[in-house]
Parts: structure tokens; C-alpha cells; sequence
């Protein structure tokens, strides 16, 4: 019976551990620039990235605060998912 226990307690483990490892980050940033190659952002770290946005049809403009998610912690894959609602 503690053999079923100890599997079934290692496969929740498991399964925990690479749910945590295997997760989006969202996060607030603001627009710094805009270029021909996308928007200039702040990533979590404060370092300059530039991104696209995937919002169809929204037009951002520089200073407008918005939403970035940071794919699995894919720092290439950030791109901009919403505005901050004022």
C-alpha cells in the first residue's frame, strides 16, 4: 500500500512541478517607442524589447500602458495581449 502511495504522491509532484515549469507570464508594461519592426516595451527585468502586438485592428501609441505576456518564459515569444483600462 505505501508503494501505490509514494507513486501516486511522485506523480503529483511531477505534474505540479512541470505545470510551474510550463507557464505564461502577463504582466504590465509601457510603450517606450514605436519602430517599423514593432513597439519598444519594458520586459520584467526593465530591459528594452521590441514586440509585436497580436490585439487585431488597435492602433498603441507611445507612453499607452499595456498588457504583455511572456510565453513560458520565452523572452523572444513576449509580444503585447491588451491595453490597461485607465
Amino acid at each position: 500500500m505505501t508503494n501505490i502511495a509514494d507513486e501516486i504522491l511522485k506523480t503529483i509532484k511531477y505534474a505540479v512541478d512541470k505545470k510551474a515549469v510550463n507557464c505564461d507570464r502577463t504582466y504590465q508594461s509601457i510603450i517606450k517607442e514605436i519602430t517599423p519592426k514593432g513597439y519598444v516595451i519594458l520586459d520584467r527585468a526593465g530591459s528594452e524589447r521590441t514586440v509585436k502586438c497580436c490585439i487585431p485592428g488597435v492602433k498603441l501609441q507611445k507612453f499607452q500602458r499595456v498588457w504583455v505576456k511572456e510565453p513560458m518564459g520565452d523572452l523572444k515569444g513576449i509580444h503585447v495581449v491588451g491595453v490597461v483600462g485607465k
